[in-house]
């Protein structure tokens, strides 16, 4: 299974994260298969660049975001890999 998530960066006391694909298995700061982007929360407002280009993709090919990833990406108008368009919900929920 692949997963979208971040990777940790920086020093201590001063975190920058990637936002990388992944194997689940993999480690947090270990292997990755593409990075797609970063993020930055010290930065007021915090920044966030993701390749939106390749993160459709990698959604599309069901990639799980984690709960992080899913909420910068939805931040910036990707969507979380729901499955579904922003704001509906599935019948009969």
């Amino acid at each position: 299974m692949v997963k979208i998530r971040l990777k940790r960066m920086g020093a201590k006391k001063r975190p920058f994260y990637r936002m990388v694909v992944a194997e689940a298995r993999s480690p947090r700061d270990g292997r990755f298969i593409e990075e797609i982007g970063y993020y930055n929360p010290l930065t007021n407002p915090p920044e966030v660049r993701v390749e939106e280009e390749r993160a459709r993709y990698w959604l599309a090919q069901g990639a799980e975001p984690s709960d992080t990833a899913k909420a910068l990406l939805r931040r910036l108008g990707i969507g979380g890999g729901t499955g579904e368009p922003e704001g509906t919900q599935a019948a009969g929920v």
